[in-house]
């Protein structure tokens, strides 16, 4: 919805698509919501609790491959903040647009989790080290190259998913990322939920974080509302600083300024067999983020076309690319802002551009990049918990349009999610598979969306038809009102705005 409108405003609504009308000087201009250029403070506040709720899962990959590669402390911070400033360079480019490339959807970019186990095995495989970065930076590189190429392509297969297929992937992705919400708060500060015992004042931070959420979204509307999220981050983020579980020494450690430099530890190096591996990442991270985007026309109420995939895919190609020349990795749209994006209803693109100039200054700022990490892990897992489970909601919504009258139907929404929480239950069960496999069936999210498009085809394209000789999948789905996510999820070439 529209907010702080001048009184020339009004706002209406048009085949079920929310839109300001300016009219002023008997002339009329349609703005969709996701064009919304909202005041500089609040794109500011808003920006703000983008970040908040994407810094965690941002960091991570950076520390998981320091670990596994040996790297010092000094290498694992330019690592952090080379991966900072690139997200913000990825985001922007995926929110605003450069011509074809980019969405321009409200879509924050991270480094996908897909990439994670194949770039730690090319790194301890040339020996760990800067070696072994210089070899990942030089598969990114190419990776991203070849993303950027095939994406024109791959958006042409958009006719294989329909609401069954996109429901189904968006619902895996929400649900196989509460798991990640729930580690977040029993584990606490680095500990392992697994083997240590639950210390219920971790639950009742996140869960404390979750209540001031709610109630916020309650008892109040308009801004407050919307930023609902990042009061409840901020608040029990000082509950936990008064009793002593929220730390901001490293605050005073942290340098005042750094610049990231291109090829900083050294010229990339080239190898066929880890380039094909992460060619492979971004053939699934495609599949992700073709449901993430589906997700989010739905939740702005914005058709999706081929012409949208197709940009949303040249930026995650561009994004890797210059990842790999800034020392960083590929680069995929992040659910959790999806999420996000669904809770507060604040739908401007503006918002995830004015979230990426403030990671970009996050990196090069360390001393502020330091106080956002001090936030505890409980209190982001609380509100990772709402934000996480909201995509589930959209996957929902979207598989109302599923008739589930035809079991082919069933099969292939039942069978996804199966998989898709088997691998999220059990990721180590990818360690009996081969190493190429390992990449599918370690993740529940590329596990069940590669389920849902392949179950796809086989029982509603390949299959005979029905007994009155009508393939199942061609039927047409459930009459839905106007308002619902039909509109959003047709496969109709958009027409842009603004």
């Amino acid at each position: 919805m529209c907010r702080f409108l001048p009184p020339h405003m009004d706002i209406r609504l048009t085949e079920g698509v929310e839109c300001v009308t300016l009219d002023k000087r008997n002339t009329t201009e349609t703005v969709h919501p996701v064009d919304e250029v909202l005041p500089w403070w609040e794109l500011a506040i808003y920006g703000f609790q983008h970040v908040l709720t994407f810094y965690a899962a941002a960091v991570i990959v950076p520390i998981l491959l320091a670990s596994a590669l040996g790297l010092s402390h000094e290498m694992l911070e330019h690592l952090i903040e080379a991966d900072l400033f690139t997200c913000g360079i990825a985001s922007f480019i995926q929110a605003v647009g450069i011509g074809k490339i980019g969405v321009r959807l409200p879509l924050l970019q991270g480094v996908t989790f897909v990439a994670v186990m194949p770039m730690i095995a090319i790194g301890v495989s040339a020996g760990g080290g800067v070696e072994g970065l210089r070899q990942i930076f030089g598969s990114v590189i190419v990776a991203g190259i070849f993303s950027y190429i095939v994406a024109p392509y791959f958006s042409r297969l958009i006719r294989f998913f329909p609401p069954v297929v996109t429901g189904s992937v968006i619902l895996v992705i929400g649900l196989a990322l509460l798991p990640v919400a729930a580690n977040d708060i029993v584990a606490g500060h680095g500990t392992n939920a697994m083997q240590n015992p639950v210390e219920l004042r971790n639950v009742a931070y996140g869960l404390g974080t979750l209540f001031f959420i709610l109630a916020i979204q309650k008892f109040f509307r308009g801004f407050l509302g919307t930023i609902a999220v990042l009061i409840g981050l901020v608040c029990m983020t000082l509950v936990a600083w008064v009793l002593g579980d929220a730390h901001f020494g490293d605050v005073g450690a942290a340098p005042l300024l750094t610049i990231s430099k291109p090829f900083y530890f050294g010229m990339p190096t080239f190898h066929v067999v880890p380039i094909l591996s992460l060619i492979i990442v971004m053939i699934i991270s495609m599949l992700e983020t073709t449901g993430d985007v589906f997700a989010t026309g739905a939740i702005v109420k914005k058709s999706i076309g081929s012409a949208d995939i197709a940009a949303a895919i040249r930026a995650d190609g561009l994004a890797t690319f210059i990842g790999g020349v800034f020392n960083s990795f590929p680069y995929t749209c992040f659910a959790e802002n999806v999420g996000l994006v669904r809770l507060t209803q604040v739908k401007s693109r503006w918002v995830v551009a004015s979230a990426a100039v403030i990671m970009m200054v996050l990196g090069c700022i360390p001393k502020l990049a330091a106080i956002m990490a001090s936030v505890p892990l409980p209190v982001l897992g609380g509100a990772a918990l709402a934000m996480f489970a909201a995509v589930a909601v959209v996957g929902i919504q979207t598989l109302a349009q599923v008739d589930f009258d035809n079991q082919n139907n069933m099969i292939i929404v039942g069978t996804s999610i199966g998989l898709g929480m088997l691998a999220t239950a059990q990721p180590h069960i990818a360690d009996n598979f081969p190493s190429w496999a390992q990449i599918i069936f370690g993740s529940g999210i590329t596990l069940g969306s590669m389920a849902a498009m392949s179950l796809h085809l086989v029982f509603n394209h390949f299959m005979p038809a029905n007994k009155h000789g009508v393939v199942i999948g061609d039927q047409p789905s459930k009459t839905l009102p106007s308002d619902s996510t039909d509109a959003a999820l047709s496969h109709e070439e958009p027409v842009r705005e603004g």
